[in-house]
């Protein structure tokens, strides 16, 4: 559906304005998609992207800063998420012992099991996006988003 459907205008829009709006759309897509699979597993994007980065350091610690430096939405709140995660005894936070003004994180089993419940429904969801195009295309739009976000 072309974006002039979705929000109904009646005028020609500007390429530009019609690329971000394009944007604006698709992530709310996507992002509502994967609301829906994450909504069971009483999580947020940005609580799984907390669990995914912790995973990643294959059982060492992070600190609040490695964290936040990793996280898709950089405007997030990690301390709160992490406060979050912690009743759920998805991780652990202790302070660190070399510098205590340091907060080291750490992703509990519990955190892996649900990563490992998540992982192939969440392959599957990156997947219901990307049957629509090729391997070739996919490639292209990957290098277009690079290329689109890089100001001059």
């Amino acid at each position: 559906m072309k974006i002039e459907e979705v929000i109904k205008s009646t005028v020609e829009l500007d390429v530009a304005k019609k690329v971000i709006l394009n944007f604006l759309y698709t992530q709310n897509v996507i992002n509502d998609n994967f609301h829906e699979i994450l909504k069971p597993y009483d999580i947020s994007r940005e609580q799984y992207n907390v669990l995914r980065i912790l995973r990643g350091q294959k059982g060492c610690p992070a600190n609040m800063n490695v964290i936040q430096e990793r996280m898709l939405a950089k405007n997030s709140n990690t301390t709160r998420l992490i406060d979050k995660l912690l009743i759920k005894n998805y991780v652990t936070r202790e302070v660190c012992p070399e510098n205590r003004r340091k907060i080291e994180v750490k992703i509990t089993q519990q955190g892996l099991d649900i990563l490992i419940q998540l992982d192939p429904i969440v392959i599957a969801h990156e997947q219901q996006f990307a049957n629509n195009l090729s391997g070739e295309e996919l490639q292209q739009l990957n290098t277009l988003l690079e290329k689109y976000r890089t100001f001059k």
